[in-house]
């Protein structure tokens, strides 16, 4: 066992006179192992990029609502009657009337 161990450490399996097919199974377990490499990377990288969409939309989320909002207050009636007060327009006493058209036969 020891006898093994030791010319497995010197490497005498990579110049024996048969070390042909394990030089093939190194360089396939190379091939191998830099494939799940990048194959790790890109997903690292896909995994950073769903993260930065996902507090961008949350952002944009939090732009949508506070835009929302702000249109609601704008489209109340006291806002509107305030700004426009300031050009001397009021809201009409008189309630306004419907207009009926009779279809002509």
């Amino acid at each position: 066992m020891k006898k093994s161990i030791n010319s497995i450490l010197r490497g005498k399996f990579l110049i024996s006179e048969d070390s042909f097919k394990n030089w093939k199974l190194l360089l396939f377990l190379s091939f191998l192992a830099i494939i799940m490499i990048a194959s790790s990377h890109s997903a690292d990288r896909k995994v950073y990029e769903i993260a930065k969409l996902n507090e961008e939309v949350k952002e944009l989320r939090s732009a949508f609502v506070d835009g929302r909002s702000m249109l609601m207050k704008l489209k109340m009636e006291s806002s509107v009657v305030k700004k426009l007060a300031n050009k001397g327009l009021s809201p009409s006493e008189i309630p306004p009337k419907k207009i009926k058209v009779k279809p002509q036969n």
